[in-house]
């Protein structure tokens, strides 16, 4: 199979408001087809927001995202990677939940994502609320624990909810450092900002060597140099990218359920994304887009346009 087939459709071929949708125009490839051994980098929409405790709305992300990333194009403006001549990228369709049990849909995705990186797939994931990613890192993070890059404006390091909940999108990554899928001396945390309950997720970060780099330090420091130090943390490593859309001012990303004023802008945010060349990353994920929040799509199109910057890091690195 050439890459020609793994070529998104273009929008001078087939107008952009034509066809069926899929992530960046390119050919949805299912786990069970036989063309999967030839996918390296794989787009995989997450519809669950389970783990939602403020404004629901979430599941229906991928969706939005897939509509709206239409307008992604070729290349890349301002770094000149062009992905998809790089490495066969694919629509591998979304994760089907249970919406009536939690603990369910956690093991189905943590099984759709097994299936991923055993056919040697690198995912690129449209969330769904942030308790998505703690599957993506039981699969991925299965024979040793990964590092991560987290931009967000809450740490979702909490112990646990309303007393003794223990599985919500404030706490996938407490539950990864307990269960040894995250290095915490490889974590850096970016963003965090806003009004608190109190310091328990801030003080857990100390105790285990996460670094956490709160909104006012990222705008002192600037974005250079700020992605210096994740990049250096990271090491040379696997590593994970986790990317909550409310690390930007909901100016910008309005469509999001528990928004932070006083974040980076657009042009922050993608500044950020591509501060991870050079890092190995081996799954990425973009969560927390709520359409029902977002009625000019505005915030799915800015997901979008920051899941292409990660994918130019992640197809530059495959290709070496």
């Amino acid at each position: 199979m050439t890459r020609g087939f793994f070529t998104p459709v273009s929008g001078v071929d087939l107008p952009r408001f034509a066809g069926i949708p899929t992530f960046m125009r390119l050919p949805h490839v299912s786990v069970d087809d036989p063309r999967i051994a030839e996918v390296q980098v794989g787009l995989i929409g997450a519809p669950w927001d389970g783990g939602t405790t403020n404004r629901p709305g979430p599941r229906h992300g991928p969706r939005q995202m897939r509509d709206l990333s239409t307008m992604i194009r070729a290349q890349n403006g301002v770094t000149k990677v062009r992905p998809f001549d790089l490495v066969n990228c694919a629509d591998l369709g979304d994760v089907g939940p249970n919406p009536g049990d939690l603990m369910d849909s956690l093991k189905r995705m943590e099984t759709f994502y097994s299936r991923v990186r055993a056919a040697g797939i690198v995912p690129l994931t449209a969330g769904g609320d942030h308790l998505c990613t703690l599957p993506i890192l039981r699969a991925l993070a299965k024979d040793r624990p990964l590092g991560m890059i987290h931009f967000d404006s809450h740490t979702d390091l909490f112990h646990s909810y309303f007393d003794g909940t223990m599985y919500t999108h404030g706490t996938p990554f407490r539950r990864a450092v307990e269960e040894g899928l995250l290095d915490p001396k490889r974590v850096t945390m970016i963003g965090i900002r806003g009004p608190a309950y109190d310091f328990e997720d801030r003080d857990f970060a100390v105790s285990v060597g996460i670094k956490v780099i709160p909104i006012e330090e990222f705008f002192a420091r600037g974005v250079e140099d700020v992605m210096a130090e994740a990049r250096d943390r990271a090491g040379s490593g696997d590593t994970y990218v986790s990317y909550d859309i409310d690390f930007v001012d909901p100016a910008f990303a309005p469509g999001t359920g528990t928004p932070e004023v006083g974040g980076p802008n657009s042009y922050q945010a993608l500044e950020v994304a591509r501060g991870l060349r050079g890092v190995k990353v081996v799954g990425a994920d973009l969560v927390e887009v709520s359409p029902p929040f977002d009625p000019a799509g505005a915030t799915a199109f800015l997901g979008v346009t920051l899941m292409f910057e990660m994918l130019c890091v992640i197809a530059e690195s495959l290709a070496g």
